[in-house]
């Protein structure tokens, strides 16, 4: 299960996504269309059509995604476009009983009827009076499975038609976390790092589990149906209602904490149960899939033991895959290599560069994109349409999000242009391809380190004026536990800077609030750690940081982000100098030659496996 952009939907005359937004055109434009005669079916331009009215029949004009998203909503759209990378299903109920794999889509739909029953999720009753019903329809799914855990098999899953309950009536309240995808990380470095067994589970029908707290009327399932006069009144929370994460978290969350578990206050999906105020477990949720880690493997089983009297569970063991991160470890040598080959090789063959030439660096050093690279003539626009452009960058973005920091400047170039892409956009797109076609097998390796080193530590760089249209700088920065990379990002900055130093400034105020972040998290986690030290290559904003002083060049820095200068006050933070040379966040805001490229890696612990 994954998080779903609302506003994406799919073009099917090219099967290029698009993000469209109906908006009203400018007065320029309006004034031009008031003045537009409208030809008779003589072709004179000087009559019009009688029953023609402007703001009634003028062609609307639809726009694709803004060129700067936020980045939750890049998140959001990278996770959507992952799930097109996958083989095709059957569409509905028609398609599967008719397609040649109709017996185990069948077998499928009967195992999921058999789950539903046995929840008791509704049961039959005559609609009554002005009350509203629910459409439902089944909803397909081939599982890979886990390589020596669990074999590929056929999945049905009956939805509800969420998309036609109404605000108030038939739902409220919708939000519910997942865990983030940096807490994967962290915990993938402590257990590392301890040596602490690592465990999987997966909820069956998880959000069956939930409890409605709405009147919420249902069609019987398609090919299901017992008796036309009736529908289903649920009892229980099912896939496809609105709310139907949220109950299934709260029921979960609620379990969790009676059994003994206290929840992270940095991510509300990290829990962690404490003895002698040591951590002894801890469980990480994100929907239905569960991992667990502790030193005692008593104790995890202990954990199963109780999920297993509360909920549906299926044990994969010892975890090998999650969320398409394949995690492969090592215990005699103390490595565990965490990389998604398995996934970008698909998007690879999507795409057909299977057989391209493969480059050394995600971008190219020569590579200057530009919005005036963007299609000027109607013609164009069009012969860019049929181009997998959106879906191309949403595709490489989540790997990118999950376990590869190396695409993350080019994701954050060439994702400005996904509005109205040009050729030479699209030339760069297939550079990243090719660099990922030759560095399939990269990921990152968690090693041991010395006990007595620092565990977190964070690298800060700024690009100044690096977008040559906005002349907007750009803000990278990455942190390491234990000497691998656990976080990072590269985005544009919302204001122009107008020095290097404010720009460097602000670069150093993001890592701050990320180090802050990170540092509560892994102390939670009960990992000690002092003063965070955050490395930056620019001696000015490492003076402005440091010192309480007024400077005509600097008055008109923001005030917000001088809460920088208290956290260093209360040895929260230190900022220190670092060579360019061996700055890895040198990667994340501008396209390096080849060698200096390699070397941000390696001080990062990615490697190519």
């Amino acid at each position: 299960m994954g998080m779903k952009c609302k506003d994406l939907e799919k073009r099917p005359e090219t099967g290029v996504e698009r993000i469209q937004f109906e908006v009203e055109p400018s007065t320029d434009e309006r004034e031009k269309e008031d003045e537009t005669q409208v030809p008779d079916e003589s072709g004179s331009d000087e009559t019009t059509v009688p029953d023609y009215q402007l703001a009634r029949d003028r062609e609307r004009r639809v726009i694709r995604p803004p060129n700067r998203l936020g980045y939750a909503d890049l998140i959001c759209y990278a996770l959507n476009a992952a799930e097109e990378v996958q083989d095709s299903e059957p569409k509905n109920f028609r398609e599967a009983s008719e397609s040649i794999d109709s017996q185990d889509w069948l077998k499928a739909m009967n195992e999921e009827m058999l789950s539903l029953e046995k929840n008791q999720t509704w049961k039959l009753v005559p609609l009554p009076k002005n009350k509203r019903v629910v459409g439902s329809k089944w909803v397909f799914k081939r599982k890979e499975g886990i390589p020596g855990v669990e074999a590929p098999r056929y999945k049905a899953r009956l939805v509800a038609k969420g998309f036609t309950q109404v605000e108030g009536i038939d739902y409220n309240e919708i939000f519910s976390p997942v865990v983030k995808h940096c807490s994967i990380r962290v915990l993938m470095a402590i257990v590392n790092m301890y040596d602490l067994e690592l465990e999987q589970m997966d909820v069956k029908t998880a959000f069956l589990h939930g409890e409605l707290e709405e009147t919420i009327y249902m069609q019987q399932p398609e090919g299901f149906v017992k008796d036309n006069s009736k529908v289903c009144l649920l009892k229980k929370s099912l896939y496809g209602l609105k709310q139907s994460p949220r109950q299934w978290y709260r029921r979960f969350d609620d379990f969790l904490l009676k059994t003994g578990f206290v929840r992270s206050n940095y991510d509300s999906c990290v829990y962690m149960m404490k003895r002698n105020e040591k951590v002894i477990l801890y469980l990480l949720l994100y929907v239905d899939d569960i991992l667990m880690a502790s030193s005692d493997k008593q104790e995890i089983q202990h954990l199963k033991e109780k999920l297993n009297g509360e909920f549906e569970m299926k044990d994969l063991g010892n975890a090998k895959r999650i969320l398409g991160m394949d995690i492969l470890r090592d215990r005699s040598k103390g490595e565990l290599f965490l990389s998604q080959h398995d996934y970008l090789k698909k998007v690879v063959e999507r795409f057909r560069m299977t057989d391209s030439k493969v480059v050394n660096t995600p971008l190219g050093h020569h590579s200057k994109l530009s919005i005036k690279q963007c299609p000027q003539s109607e013609d164009e626009r069009k012969k860019m349409e049929s181009t997998p452009y959106a879906s191309g960058v949403g595709s490489i973005m989540y790997g990118m999000v999950c376990s590869r920091p190396d695409l993350s400047y080019a994701i954050s170039v060439v994702s400005r242009f996904m509005a109205n892409p040009g050729q030479v956009h699209w030339q760069a797109l297939k550079w990243v391809l090719r660099y990922l076609n030759g560095s399939l097998k990269g990921g990152l390796k968690y090693t041991r380190t010395d006990p007595g080193r620092d565990a977190l530590e964070g690298y800060v760089d700024a690009d100044y004026a690096g977008n040559i249209d906005t002349r907007k700088s750009l803000s990278g920065f990455v942190f390491t536990l234990f000497g691998t990379a656990v976080t990072w990002k590269a985005n544009q900055q919302s204001v122009v800077a107008l020095s290097t130093t404010q720009a460097e400034y602000i670069a150093l105020v993001e890592g701050v609030k990320e180090a802050i972040w990170l540092k509560g998290m892994i102390g939670e986690m009960g990992i000690s750690q002092g003063c965070v030290k955050i490395h930056c290559d620019n001696q000015s904003a490492i003076h402005l940081a440091n010192h309480q002083v007024y400077h005509e060049r600097t008055k008109h820095i923001d005030i917000r982000l001088h809460f920088v200068r208290d956290m260093i006050e209360t040895k929260e933070i230190m900022v220190e100098k670092i060579a360019s040379e061996e700055n890895p966040a040198d990667m994340f805001t501008k396209s390096l030659p080849r060698a200096k490229f390699k070397h941000c890696l390696d001080l990062i612990n990615f490697v190519e496996e």
